[in-house]
């Protein structure tokens, strides 16, 4: 069971093979058994995940079902969720109850999907590794003593190890590719304002984006039917007419032009790494794919333009945890701005205080435009590199990260070491660009343990339809997506 996609899931529910509480029973016991070790999930309430799965039962045998009814997934612990704790992985928040439901919450809700749990995330979605989070750092199954990536590592490392039938997350600068890379499942970061942000703890608003974790492209798309819509609410929301994300996935891909950008393929990039994408690239080719070497002249730019925009929104949407409202309050203070001063020195981590700290300096009076208003500059020519691009080819493919998961602490004490990690993820979150990461083999065995490589597919505003059944037809000749962790059966 652990191992079927999420149509399998669907059909033995809807045959009453199995019931949605005999179904979420396996995961919550499989949580049990691995969490302690792997860390994945920050909360479990196994009683409201078993109430949902007897509600879906009841939709099941009325004959109301949709497609994900019954199902159990993990929701990244960024998204507020009516009457769970949502702590965004901080001790900012790690009381914290949510009195309502985010958008992406209630869109499985009306499903009638079962929420598993809320899973371990980077402190305010800012790490690369899952290593910020107040609630200790999470492990990727591949190799315990690796790091899963981040920020959206728990909703990684609990798919890797089946402890759901698939995750949400959310990405503001790779945050969903990269831990799909080297946990070795299939995760996607749609057009920005394709999904709601609604009720999602925002770090960077102008960047911030949810999205499906799965073991294959066709989940990511029957999660996209769910997540994807225009919602009131936000007003960064799109109004973009609702699709059904399966229905192309079985289109074939001769006369497809898949650019290969240079800038992806340059010093930096492990040989391995290169190795698995460059196969990747044969078979795609066996597959009608017609290639043409394109330039992102402006590439390189990403990483500095993001941690000068990333860290300034995140400065201001951080600054209403001042201990007054929700969230932590320090037990001892003089006064007021003590009270400040001491609640958010305590409830922050390091990473998040670094950045608050950056983002409060590129502000300043006598630094904006030097700094901000330049970065924002860069930002275009970014996304004016893409739109030539997409004038020569239909989809962008290369690596999703440098390198295979690395060990834990191997970069904590090198900021900008952790921050390269995100250096071919980025620039689509700066654009606004969908993109995505597909399994597509392993380096060479290290210490033991093979690990997992992600092949990237970006594709152009909208296009989740057609890069979806990009990565359906490679998974359809390959078996990259099933393969499953040694010792977690």
């Amino acid at each position: 069971m652990i191992n079927q996609s999420l149509k399998n899931l669907s059909q033995l529910l809807a045959s009453k093979a199995v019931s949605s509480v005999e179904m979420t029973q396996t995961f919550l016991e499989r949580i049990r058994q691995y969490n302690p070790t792997i860390n994945a999930y920050i909360t479990i309430d196994e009683e409201k995940s078993l109430a949902q799965a007897k509600a879906a039962d009841s939709l099941i045998a009325a004959g109301t079902a949709t497609t994900l009814t019954g199902i159990p997934f993990a929701q990244k612990d960024i998204f507020c969720a009516k009457d769970w704790r949502t702590t965004c992985g901080s001790k900012m928040l790690a009381n914290f109850i949510a009195p309502y439901d985010a958008h992406v919450i209630a869109q499985f809700n009306h499903v009638g999907a079962v929420n598993l749990g809320k899973t371990n995330m980077d402190e305010f979605a800012m790490g690369s590794s899952n290593e910020t989070s107040y609630f200790g750092g999470v492990k990727n199954p591949w190799d315990l003593t690796r790091v899963p990536g981040g920020s959206s590592g728990g909703s990684a490392a609990a798919v890797a190890a089946r402890l759901c039938a698939a995750a949400t997350g959310t990405d503001t600068g790779g945050s969903i590719r990269q831990p799909a890379s080297l946990c070795g499942f299939t995760g996607l970061k749609p057009t920005y304002g394709l999904v709601s942000r609604y009720g999602m703890i925002a770090f960077a608003s102008s960047l911030d984006q949810a999205g499906p974790m799965a073991k294959s492209a066709e989940d990511c798309a029957l999660m996209m039917n769910v997540m994807a819509g225009f919602d009131a609410r936000d007003s960064t929301s799109l109004n973009h007419p609702k699709e059904d994300y399966t229905a192309k996935l079985e289109q074939p891909l001769a006369g497809l032009k898949v650019g290969l950008p240079k800038e992806y393929f340059a010093e930096g990039l492990d040989s391995d790494v290169a190795k698995v994408v460059d196969e990747a690239i044969a078979t795609y080719q066996k597959l009608g794919a017609e290639f043409v070497d394109i330039s992102l002249p402006n590439a390189s730019l990403s990483i500095p333009v993001y941690y000068v925009l990333a860290p300034a929104e995140a400065s201001s949407n951080l600054s209403r945890y001042d201990g007054v409202r929700y969230g932590h309050r320090t037990a001892q203070y003089d006064d007021l701005m003590d009270m400040y001063m001491k609640s958010r020195a305590e409830g922050f981590g390091e990473e998040v205080k670094r950045r608050i700290l950056i983002g409060t300096y590129v502000l300043s009076a006598g630094y904006y435009d030097a700094y901000y208003l330049k970065a924002q500059q860069i930002r275009h020519l970014i996304a004016d590199d893409f739109k030539a691009a997409f004038k020569q080819c239909d989809i962008i493919m290369g690596p999703t990260v440098p390198s295979t998961a690395f060990k834990t602490g191997e970069k904590t004490d090198d900021p900008v070491a952790m921050y390269l990690q995100d250096i071919y993820t980025i620039a689509t979150n700066l654009a606004g660009l969908p993109g995505m990461s597909i399994p597509a083999g392993f380096s060479a065995s290290i210490d033991g343990h093979d690990l997992p490589v992600g092949l990237q597919l970006i594709g152009n505003y909208f296009d989740e339809a057609r890069m979806l059944n990009v990565a359906h037809a490679y998974q359809q000749v390959t078996d990259w997506h099933t393969a499953m962790p040694k010792g977690i059966e």
